[in-house]
């Protein structure tokens, strides 16, 4: 009789832990469950909020001042309209450095261009490199030597950091000719509520047109 207990309570023993195991374990799978779900709707919630995507259309590239002028945006009230009228604005250096001048330092408001400023300008258009302003636009590529889709559109982007300094505003925007995106900072006035740009950094080196390149 005594064997026969023995031999029952160690069943017994198993069967509950097998019981509890199984328990376990599907408790443990029901909380990575939970938690994997909780975590990929906190990823795609961030995800989704890091980035804003805005199109600027032009229906023609402006000539001069009075042309930007009548160009969206032309009042500096929205930021992403702002950065675009910049890069319209530096397409016009290679035909009129001066309208292409001054339309800048009306984007650039109470600080117009710097000595230092215009000489950087010059120096990368005098490399020949009269194409990067336009490879912004959609449309655009080395193939087609940065032949841009009408209307001009251009995507502007502000990135999950675009305002960690305040006043200050980092726009982001692509070339066709380049891997990574270059930028526009701008700066706001609070007592008009415009924005003005205060640098760019999107004159940077990309790649030639195939009409360039020796090598095609």
């Amino acid at each position: 009789m005594g064997l026969f207990d023995d031999l029952k309570k160690q069943v017994g023993n198993k069967i509950s832990g097998g019981i509890n195991n199984a328990i376990q374990k599907q408790k443990f799978e029901a909380r990575k469950s939970a938690k994997d779900a909780v975590s990929g709707a906190v990823k795609n919630a961030v995800n989704g909020a890091s980035h804003h995507t805005q199109k600027v259309v032009f229906d023609h590239l402006p000539a001069n001042l009075s042309d930007l002028k009548t160009l969206p945006g032309a009042d500096l009230k929205d930021p992403a309209k702002v950065a675009a009228l910049a890069v319209a604005a530096l397409c016009a250096y290679p035909t009129d450095r001066e309208a292409c001048i001054e339309m800048l330092n009306y984007l650039r408001g109470p600080r117009p261009l710097s000595g230092h400023d215009l000489s950087l300008i010059n120096d990368r258009f005098m490399d020949g490199q009269t194409y990067i302003p336009i490879s912004y636009f959609e449309g655009t590529s080395p193939e087609n030597d940065y032949t841009p889709s009408l209307p001009y559109t251009i995507e502007v982007v502000e990135g999950p950091y675009a305002r960690q300094n305040e006043g200050y505003l980092r726009l982001d925007m692509v070339s066709s000719g380049a891997d990574a995106a270059r930028y526009i900072v701008l700066r706001n006035k609070p007592s008009t509520g415009e924005w003005f740009l205060w640098e760019q950094y999107i004159l940077v080196g990309i790649r030639i047109p195939k009409s360039k390149d020796v090598w095609a």
